[in-house]
């Protein structure tokens, strides 16, 4: 059993297929000649796991929440920083398999690939194992620390930017990249045409929020600055 397995506390029947859930494209495509595929589509099954499981947990345990504020809150749930934090605690970082550039660059600590990674082993542990070993997996790891209420962060900013004196600000799609079926973006969000925070996440609205989430960050850490200055 390797040491993921004994942290996550399941024991692939399939190697197979946990060695596929750690291995980045950039390994793959470096290592063709003994390695049969990367993980991505693994990635694309874990992504809709994930989100079923989350729904269910969601339904059961909030049933006076509308359908809107469970939708809000099971997108916090499964964000990329969430996703990417339970990549660390579990150590997943250091079980990937990468390619050399991906290693050299901080591939480990990048949290859109780390975030992909944790949705690669939970379909590699639902198609080993079935739904149960994942749901256990995703309740005991992700559904944790649950907020009260979603955390609409845009709105958030929007507050904050609108006491006196208010002050303009606009969100700026940055980049889109990766494949059709996982798709990443990445927004700016700039104050009177000035970078204030930046974000990503798996749809723009996801990466629109991230990005008010760390202008609000930063906005308050300058707040403290100058109450302490």
């Amino acid at each position: 059993m390797t040491k993921l397995e004994q942290t996550i506390g399941y024991a692939f029947q399939n190697d197979m297929l946990r060695r596929t859930a750690m291995t980045h494209s950039s390994y793959y495509n470096e290592n063709r000649a003994v390695c049969k595929t990367s993980n991505e589509r693994l990635e694309f099954l874990g992504d809709s796991v994930l989100g079923f499981l989350t729904a269910e947990y969601l339904y059961d345990a909030y049933p006076d929440k509308s359908e809107g504020e469970l939708t809000k809150l099971r997108a916090a749930l499964v964000c990329e920083a969430r996703l990417a934090g339970t990549a660390a605690d579990i150590g997943l970082n250091e079980a990937l398999l990468l390619g050399r550039g991906e290693e050299v660059t901080g591939g480990r600590r990048r949290a859109s690939l780390t975030a992909d990674a944790v949705e690669a082993l939970l379909a590699a542990i639902f198609l080993d194992g079935g739904m149960e070993p994942a749901r256990r997996f995703v309740r005991r790891f992700l559904l944790v620390n649950i907020p009260e209420r979603s955390s609409d962060y845009k709105t958030a900013l929007q507050e904050l930017l609108q006491r006196d004196p208010p002050r303009n600000y606009a969100y700026h799609l940055v980049e889109t990249a990766g494949p059709d079926h996982a798709k990443r973006f990445t927004v700016e969000v700039r104050m009177e045409g000035k970078p204030l925070g930046r974000g990503v996440g798996g749809s723009k609205k996801e990466a629109e929020q991230a990005a008010a989430q760390a202008a609000i960050r930063l906005l308050e850490a300058d707040g403290h600055a100058k109450k302490r200055g």
